[in-house]
């Protein structure tokens, strides 16, 4: 039995807006415009998709699956987020943690990791 990862399906209130936000943020391109949702992908395809589908519901508590993101400047990359909506979290990590962690526009946690 062969299994291939192919997405991660994130809920989202506003899908359209949402994977245009992600997608700018990780330079890949929304690829499909489907009546079950919205799917990102980067453009060499070298990794699973990100699909968003709509719910009613906001968003509550901590997800239990986030993703990590590695950025060249991770200070220059928080201001940048933060223009473009995304907020810092505060989910319990130390104070001297190497990653920061921030929200997307509608509350989805993610990590961006120091420089290495």
């Amino acid at each position: 039995m062969t299994i291939r990862w192919e997405a991660l399906t994130i809920d989202a209130r506003d899908p359209a807006a949402l994977a245009q936000w992600w997608a700018e943020t990780l330079a890949w391109e929304v690829v499909d415009w489907l009546p079950a949702g919205v799917e990102v992908r980067q453009p060499e395809r070298r990794c699973a998709s990100l699909f968003f589908v709509s719910v009613l519901e906001a968003k509550q508590g901590k997800n239990r699956l986030h993703l990590d993101l590695y950025a060249d400047d991770q200070n220059d990359t928080v201001d940048a987020l933060t223009a473009r909506g995304a907020t810092r979290a505060d989910v319990g990590q130390p104070g001297d943690a190497p990653y920061i962690v921030m929200r997307d526009p509608e509350g989805n946690e993610f990590c961006l990791l120091d420089p290495r």
